[in-house]
């Protein structure tokens, strides 16, 4: 197939894995897609092992806090095709109560690390995880530091306030 652009990427994965998949956009040409958690292992599967696509290089799997939303917590993979040179983005997104993914480990072992750091910083639980544990922070620490639950500065500091700095 060789390198292919984003809309017959589409139009492949929406043949495959029908209704399943939303497109949230082309940011920078890289295409971003969101689907559901009982979805994204095939789908991730699907992207590696297609002899056409080769998505064989994930790059990076994380995760991020919209405390505004229903869904607040998103998982995102991002993949790379070297042969092809094309990445695309797959968001999951949860709500706050049920945070459980399927661990992508089984598809890439890199993917080890990725989801520990992203259980150490958001609390996203990946189910079936050889050895899901903090990986950066101590380990009797209660929350989670990148979700964004605390204010950002203490409003207590007198330091900080407008008519120091003339305003």
């Amino acid at each position: 197939m060789g390198k292919f652009s984003n809309e017959e990427l589409l139009n492949k994965l929406n043949a495959e894995f029908p209704e399943q998949l939303t497109l949230v956009g082309e940011p920078f040409g890289l295409l971003t897609l969101e689907t559901g958690k009982d979805n994204i292992i095939a789908i991730l599967s699907y992207l590696k092992n297609d002899a056409a696509l080769q998505f064989i290089y994930l790059t990076d799997i994380t995760a991020i806090h919209y405390p505004e939303q229903e869904k607040q917590i998103g998982v995102i993979y991002h993949l790379h095709s070297l042969v092809n040179n094309v990445r695309i983005r797959l968001k999951v997104f949860m709500t706050d109560g049920d945070v459980h993914m399927p661990t992508a480990t089984e598809l890439w072992n890199g993917a080890n690390w990725m989801e520990r750091e992203t259980y150490d910083f958001f609390g996203v639980i990946f189910d079936g995880h050889p050895d899901l544990r903090r990986i950066l922070n101590v380990d009797d620490m209660t929350a989670f530091p990148m979700r964004k639950e605390f204010p950002l500065e203490d409003p207590n500091r007198v330091d900080k306030k407008d008519y120091f700095f003339g305003r």
